[in-house]
C-alpha cells in the first residue's frame, strides 16, 4: 500500500470536536478497515463506530478495532493540521486482507465517535495486502485534515 487518499471528517465529528466531545490531544483514537459494501463514506450518517457497516473480519492478521493510532496536532498562520504520526500496519497471514476503506475514531469517546474516513485506492478498488506482505497506510504529508476560518480584524 502507499499513501491514503484525502480524509474526509465526519459531520457528526466536526460537531463533536467544537463541543469539546473529541479531545484531539488527549483522547486515544484506532484505525478499522472497512469493506467496498460498507456505509463508512457517507459522512452525514455516521455517529459512532457501531453505525458503520462491514468492518473487514478479524483474521489473516488483522483484528477489528484493534490498532491504535497516535493524533498530533500543530498550529501554523491560523490553520491547525490535524495529523496521524503512526502510518498503520497489518501483516497478511495465512491469506489476504482486503480492504476498501479506512476509519479513524474515538476510542475514549462513549459511542466510539467516528472521526474520518478515507478511500484506500482511489481507482476505486480494493487495496489488498496478500499473505506475507503488509498492509500500510501512510498517512500523506500534509496530514489528516485541516482546521481554518476567517481571521480576526
Amino acid at each position: 500500500m502507499g499513501i491514503s487518499g484525502k480524509w474526509k471528517v465526519y459531520d457528526a465529528a466536526k460537531l463533536a470536536i467544537a463541543n469539546g466531545e473529541i479531545d484531539l490531544d488527549n483522547h486515544s483514537f484506532k484505525i478499522a478497515l472497512f469493506l467496498s459494501t460498507s456505509n463508512c463514506n457517507t459522512l452525514s450518517g455516521a455517529t459512532s463506530l457501531s453505525n458503520l457497516t462491514n468492518q473487514v473480519a478479524t483474521g489473516f492478521g488483522y483484528t477489528q478495532s484493534a490498532k491504535a493510532v497516535t493524533i498530533a496536532t500543530s498550529q501554523s498562520g491560523g490553520v491547525v493540521t490535524v495529523d496521524e504520526t503512526t502510518n498503520p500496519s497489518w501483516t497478511a497471514a495465512g491469506g489476504s486482507i482486503v480492504a476498501r476503506f479506512a476509519v479513524i475514531y474515538d476510542d475514549t469517546h462513549a459511542s466510539k465517535q467516528a472521526l474520518c474516513v478515507c478511500l484506500l485506492d482511489t481507482t476505486p478498488a480494493n487495496a489488498t495486502a496478500t499473505d506475507g506482505n503488509s498492509f500500510t497506510i501512510t498517512i500523506g504529508a500534509s496530514g489528516l485534515f485541516t482546521i481554518s476560518g476567517a481571521t480576526a480584524d
